[in-house]
């Protein structure tokens, strides 16, 4: 239960973290983005040193709660703050962001396996890469809400790299995902109710699908928080093969 307590609260707190460093590496750009134009940075409300400190605060903190699992496992945290840090300003440099997000969203992966077991199965590897897929989707549906603004600012993502093949690709990364969900189900050894979990998650995705048609930006934006329900299904399956 210390673990659980641990990786929840840990994974919320970076959470956090990881959103005050996006605002302090793009306060100049969320100005000339009308989804994020409203934020406390571009309004004035809090400054750039506000944020920068909360971010070391949360981190600082979810450090300390590392420092109650193993050697190795605080090895994997230093690595997961500078995944943490870096990813904001990647837009700048690549056109592939949504892949560093994926990498640092799923580190956590690597280290819960690390402070559980002391060691990280090829089994957890398959998971990994399984969540990395996942979110170069999900996020490459997030990217195509702004690509217009996001074309003329200058910054790059994974929806103006892929372009009009954009739908095709994140169809192709979802089929993916599920491929490596059922292989790492069986891996695990998991029950009917992971396997059905995963067949409500296709019929979301092809759902997603729907609203990406047209491209509308709004649709865009729904079809990205869609994945919510995608966590949340497979979570339940997970948990009901074990009950």
């Amino acid at each position: 239960m210390s673990l659980l307590f641990i990786f929840v609260v840990g994974a919320t707190l970076m959470r956090s973290a990881g959103c005050c460093i996006n605002d302090f590496a793009d306060n100049k750009i969320d100005g000339k983005v009308v989804r994020t134009e409203r934020r406390p940075l571009v309004l004035g409300s809090l400054t750039r040193r506000d944020a920068f400190l909360c971010f070391a605060v949360l981190s600082l903190i979810s450090f300390g709660l590392v420092l109650m699992t193993n050697e190795k496992t605080i090895s994997f945290s230093f690595a997961a703050v500078a995944l943490v840090a870096v990813y904001p300003f990647m837009k700048r440099f690549t056109n592939l962001p949504q892949l560093v997000l994926g990498i640092a969203f799923s580190w956590g992966i690597l280290m819960a396996f690390s402070a559980a077991t002391g060691n990280v199965p090829q089994s957890a590897y398959l998971l990994f890469v399984a969540n990395c897929l996942w979110t170069v989707a999900y996020d490459t549906q997030y990217a195509m809400v702004d690509r217009e603004f996001d074309i003329k600012i200058g910054v790059k993502s994974t929806a103006i790299l892929f372009g009009d093949a954009d739908k095709i690709i994140i169809s192709i990364l979802q089929v993916m995902f599920i491929l490596a969900m059922i292989f790492a189900g069986i891996q695990f050894g998991l029950g009917t109710s992971y396997f059905l979990s995963l067949i409500i998650t296709s019929g979301l995705f092809t759902y997603q699908q729907y609203l990406l048609k047209d491209r509308l930006p709004e649709l865009c934006f729904e079809s990205f928080l869609n994945n919510n329900w995608v966590g949340a299904v497979i979570f339940v399956g997970v948990l009901l093969s074990f009950i």
